[in-house]
C-alpha cells in the first residue's frame, strides 16, 4: 500500500501540497527537493491540492510557502492540520496593504 503523497517545495516552508483528498488519521509522505520524506498523520479532512501544517504554527505565525512568507496563523495551527483562509492571514493578492 502506497501512501498519499505531499510536497514540500523549500526548506524553509512549513507547508507542504497534498496531492490527493486525504481523511483525518490518514498518514502522508511529505516529500523535499532532496529526496528526504517524513511520514505525518492528517489531523483534518484535506481537499486536493490544499496545504498540509508540518510543524506547531502559533497565532500570529508565518506560514512559508515556496521559500516565502505567504501569511500568517490567525489561530494555533497543529502539525498535521489544513491550512487554508479558515486559518491564515493571505499576505498575497489581498490589494489592501
Amino acid at each position: 500500500m502506497s501512501l498519499n503523497l505531499a510536497l514540500k517545495v523549500n526548506d524553509r516552508d512549513n507547508v507542504a501540497t497534498i496531492f490527493d483528498e486525504v481523511k483525518a488519521g490518514t498518514q502522508v509522505e511529505v516529500r523535499d527537493k532532496k529526496g528526504n520524506s517524513e511520514i505525518i498523520t492528517v489531523v483534518d479532512n484535506i481537499p486536493y491540492g490544499h496545504k498540509i501544517a508540518l510543524a506547531d504554527i502559533p497565532i500570529g505565525g508565518q506560514i512559508n510557502k515556496y521559500g516565502e512568507e505567504i501569511g500568517t496563523a490567525t489561530r494555533e495551527i497543529k502539525k498535521g492540520s489544513h491550512v487554508h483562509v479558515h486559518n491564515l492571514d493571505s499576505m498575497r493578492g489581498r490589494g489592501d496593504l
